[in-house]
């Protein structure tokens, strides 16, 4: 297949274009040229800003579009609109945020939407950021009317990812000694390592499918307790979890980005999402020890410390726990 990519060189869109090269297909690039212009010599490169100026697209024909860096509906909309007639499928990368309820399990893509009172803005933020994925995957089928496949995935992991999520947790349980676990070791937690993302996303573009699937993993229920035992087995090193509740650490002002991926029992729904139709249309998941070593290989080389709690912020609350569970 022709395939033009909307993105295509950080993280998911990495991920998408090099599974698109290894399944032999032809590949155009269109983005800025800004993030990591010198991958994939092999394939054909476009640049523009989405925002601004779609003019390198035109009068262009490839079999399937994916639009990987999609987040505002305007710039979905004029995209899709633009290509209407010069591509048989258009494919969005959504997110299983756009769902109205945060706190119901087993969502399927069925669930109800979430809407927003300000559908006119372009400003991404935490509360904005589901609506208007929502507003995007509508903009595309409005312009491109059953030929529209949507993958919402949840959080992505692996090699490559800049956000240090994920990584964050390996590197910590790597690091050894007595480490804060927050939460419950039964807490659900779903995710999906970016290159089998990228696998499911390809193979459903070949089929020419115009469907919606939930896209995270793994097949079977995980928890945070799972992810830490594994980690820990895989590192061969003695790490000792000490769980801490949300109760205790709602009072101890922590922003997101101390302990990443947390989310409130409220909000757990987001950890138990349905992916039975995707398991159904061929999503499959490597093991996860090799998403936790390969991740790792990658931190190593490559990695860059962002997000989780320091050392120092670490034991002392550990301290405060143990005083505040032994009132």
């Amino acid at each position: 297949m022709n395939i033009l990519i909307l993105g295509g060189t950080r993280f998911v869109g990495r991920h998408i274009t090099q599974a698109a090269l290894d399944r032999g297909h032809t590949v155009t690039l269109f983005n800025r040229g800004r993030s990591n212009p010198e991958l994939f010599p092999q394939a054909e490169k476009l640049v523009g800003d989405r925002g601004v100026d779609l003019s390198a697209l035109r009068g262009r024909r490839w079999d399937a579009v994916i639009d990987v860096n999609g987040y505002v509906p305007r710039h979905v909309r004029e995209a899709a609109t633009l290509l209407a007639d010069a591509v048989e499928q258009y494919t969005f990368i959504s997110t299983i945020s756009v769902y109205a309820r945060m706190d119901v399990p087993d969502q399927n893509e069925n669930a109800p939407l979430a809407t927003t009172d300000t559908p006119e803005t372009e400003e991404v933020t935490g509360e904005t950021y589901g609506p208007l994925k929502v507003l995007c995957e509508q903009a595309a089928e409005e312009a491109m009317p059953g030929r529209t496949l949507v993958i919402r995935p949840g959080f992505v992991v692996g090699p490559h990812d800049t956000t240090d999520r994920f990584t964050s947790w390996l590197r910590r349980i790597q690091r050894g000694g007595e480490m804060l676990a927050p939460g419950d070791p039964n807490d659900p937690l779903q995710f999906i390592d970016g290159r089998d993302l990228a696998d499911f996303t390809l193979r459903r573009v070949e089929a020419r499918d115009t469907l919606g699937y939930n896209s995270t993993g793994p097949a079977t229920p995980l928890t945070w307790g799972g992810l830490f035992v594994e980690t820990r087995r895989v590192c061969n090193v003695a790490t000792q979890f000490t769980w801490v509740s949300e109760s205790f650490l709602d009072g101890e002002q922590l922003n997101p980005n101390d302990l990443p991926m947390v989310v409130p029992a409220s909000a757990q729904g987001l950890m138990r999402i349905n992916i039975d139709k995707a398991l159904a249309a061929g999503l499959s998941f490597r093991p996860l020890a090799q998403t936790i070593t390969d991740t790792l290989a990658w931190d190593a080389e490559k990695g860059t410390p962002k997000v989780g709690l320091s050392a120092e912020r670490e034991a002392e609350l550990l301290q405060a726990w143990r005083k505040w569970a032994s009132r």
